[in-house]
């Protein structure tokens, strides 16, 4: 088995890292201390012009939808990357170690799932209207599945309502966790709700495209993690009341929202895995030069045994996250998301509860300063922390492997039931 990765990563690779040695290491501060001044300001949800300076610099680098693999390239008539998942992994984890970076390069979530999904399921004048627009990073979008009123880690238990009439379709729910319904540059919502209820469990969901500005949407409030209220990108709690959209913006058609949310979330969690690892490879960086900087009890506090233990086991555990990631997306690419459904549930399970343990200690070796943000960590731990929920929490995961794994061993493999998941 070749470990190796290929010319063409490599080569992006360099040219990537590059990028963030040059443009987005050194604007760190930078976007912090916009963020501080739009919040003195009373502009919390304005886009920073940190990051929106540095996307046609990004654009101009061919560094731009690195996120695009190959079949949805192909569906959007999109000439750029056209990478396989394998081939994207290690960039995602270079973008990782800076929470933001991303966005610089257009392959921020939710709009790289929400892409991909207009891509193979949207129609071509859904395409014209939202794909190119999000592809040229002229606009963002959303995606409203989660609801406050129902375990949405049961996506069956959605109650958001999808209903006909003459050719449009009235929608009534509350969502929260809307991601990405904050920023003011957000066009689109890639809604999830019941068009018929009293179809099989799998077949009463579907998707629609609502364009941001229709009647009847009401923003209710933002929603903080962990004391963050990730401004100006945002997560949401969304209510659509009467909301009314052409019947032509349903994606694939009524009844196939699970469909579509399979094929959504396996390149959407792979994604944040990638990242995680980034995030995580950046925590143990902080963390060797900080304990070998500091000094306590007589000698740093790299030479205490416990922070040597810590430090190796978080390199052991980053790199087995890391190939167990690499592992997944090489599956998805040459046998698809549904064969690698186990694979992707394991990295789901792994790369979250790896981040939050080495940047944990990382916070550790930091003292108080890695308790506030003069240093990235404590923000990197909610992020990775939330991650244990989004695109479905870790119970359900384990769950789904244990049964994958108990069906093999089944007389009736009938009798183990698979669960299911929910995206975020």
């Amino acid at each position: 088995m070749d470990f190796d990765y290929s010319p063409k990563t490599k080569a992006l690779q360099g040219r990537l890292q590059a990028f963030m040695d040059e443009h987005i290491y050194p604007a760190e501060p930078a976007y912090h201390a916009e963020i501080t001044a739009n919040t003195a300001a009373g502009k919390r949800w304005t886009p920073l012009e940190t990051i929106e300076k540095l996307k046609p610099k990004a654009q101009a680098a061919g560094l731009w939808n690195l996120f695009l693999p190959v079949d949805s390239a192909a569906a959007s008539g999109y000439t750029g990357a056209g990478l396989t998942n394998q081939e994207y992994a290690p960039l995602a984890e270079i973008m990782g170690r800076v929470l933001w970076s991303s966005e610089v390069f257009n392959c921020s979530a939710p709009d790289t799932g929400n892409m991909e999904t207009i891509a193979r399921y949207g129609d071509e004048a859904n395409k014209a209207r939202w794909l190119k627009p999000l592809l040229e990073g002229k606009i963002r979008s959303s995606f409203a599945m989660t609801e406050p009123d129902v375990a949405s880690s049961d996506a069956t238990n959605i109650e958001t309502r999808i209903e006909r009439q003459g050719d449009n379709y009235l929608i009534n729910g509350r969502k929260w966790w809307t991601s990405g319904a904050g920023d003011p540059r957000m066009a689109v919502y890639i809604t999830m709700g019941k068009t018929d209820p009293e179809a099989p469990r799998h077949s009463q969901q579907s998707m629609v495209l609502v364009p941001a500005n229709t009647p009847g949407i009401t923003v209710v409030r933002p929603l903080t993690v962990f004391g963050y209220d990730d401004a100006p990108h945002g997560h949401m709690e969304v209510l659509f009341k009467d909301v009314s959209v052409p019947v032509t913006n349903i994606l694939l058609g009524e009844g196939r929202g699970f469909e579509i949310a399979q094929g959504r979330l396996g390149p959407g969690r792979i994604h944040h895995c990638m990242r995680l690892v980034g995030l995580a490879e950046r925590a143990l960086e902080l963390m060797c030069k900080r304990a070998s900087s500091r000094v306590a009890f007589g000698k740093t506090v790299a030479s205490q045994t416990v922070t040597q233990e810590r430090i190796a086991e978080a390199r052991c555990k980053i790199d087995m996250a890391r190939l167990l990631t690499l592992k997944a997306a090489w599956l998805m690419d040459i046998a698809g998301n549904k064969v690698a459904k186990n694979e992707i549930a394991m990295i789901k399970v792994v790369a979250p509860n790896m981040a939050c343990q080495v940047i944990d200690w990382a916070i550790q070796v930091h003292g108080g300063g890695g308790m506030c943000d003069d240093f990235p960590l404590a923000y990197s731990y909610t992020a990775a922390r939330t991650l244990r929920f989004a695109d479905g929490p870790d119970e359900v995961h384990r769950n789904a492997i244990a049964k994958l794994e108990l069906g093999k061993y089944a007389v009736n493999p009938k009798e183990v039931e698979m669960p299911i998941t929910r995206g975020g």
